[in-house]
């Protein structure tokens, strides 16, 4: 309701009664703001960010419940201990890494730190739910013949496919929403993405309320379309590969 008001009517009227003369206006001042490239550059941030999350954790995860070894059993801890590092405390190191690294104010430059970071929960959750694949299922197309990239397309991407789309739903919402990676390792507007556009709504003083809203609502879509076509995944995912 706030983002069909004028900004006297957001400060005179009841924030809790619909206004009786809605405005388009703000809709307006946001996309003339340069939203659509914003929104792009969220969507190329968040879509290749989930897609090279979900390709590494589900190769992962199959190496890690296929081979018996020690070597393989200790990586694996070691990405768990990702889980207890926040990002916050590693921010600074990240920022010196992108930064001799050339990617600093790149769109990659905030995508492989937010892969990074997301891995550990989402090779955790894969891991449980491949293990729970019977293994005759594994040994019969073993007998056929089949690779590991075989296996792993053929079988373990289908039987995983609710464990898949409930860590790609979650680590895009994650992505889209993400601030901090965007604030430090980025500076020009060619580059800028959503979270951090919305921010200059704000004035030194004052902020435009009403627009902000409006900015927020068209930022918020990709989410609400998210957990409307995928929230079913998304539950049976979460609490799927847990019951042993």
């Amino acid at each position: 309701m706030t983002s069909f008001r004028s900004q006297n009517g957001y400060l005179l009227g009841n924030p809790w009664v619909p206004t009786l003369h809605p405005t388009w206006s703000n809709y307006e001042t946001v996309m003339q703001s340069g939203f659509l490239r914003f929104f792009l550059n969220s969507a190329i941030v968040s879509v290749c960010t989930v897609a090279l999350i979900v390709v590494f954790a589900l190769l992962l995860a199959y190496v890690v419940v296929r081979t018996k070894n020690r070597g393989v059993q200790l990586v694996f801890n070691i990405f768990l201990v990702g889980l207890a590092l926040p990002i916050q405390a590693a921010i600074i190191p990240v920022y010196i890494l992108i930064t001799k690294l050339g990617m600093y104010d790149t769109l990659i430059g905030m995508i492989l730190p937010m892969v990074a970071f997301a891995l550990p929960l989402t090779l955790l959750i894969l891991v449980n739910f491949v293990r729970d694949i019977p293994k005759e299922l594994y040994e019969a197309m073993g007998l056929e013949g089949a690779s590991d990239f075989q296996i792993v397309w053929h079988l373990v991407a289908p039987l995983s496919r609710p464990a898949i789309v409930s860590v790609a739903i979650y680590q895009f919402v994650q992505s889209w929403n993400n601030f901090l990676f965007p604030l430090v390792l980025t500076q020009s507007r060619n580059v800028q993405v959503l979270p951090l556009a919305i921010v200059q709504f704000q004035g030194e003083h004052t902020m435009d309320v009403p627009v902000i809203m409006a900015a927020v609502i068209f930022s918020a879509l990709p989410l609400i379309l998210a957990y409307i076509f995928g929230g079913r995944y998304l539950r049976r995912g979460m609490m799927a590969g847990f019951g042993k």
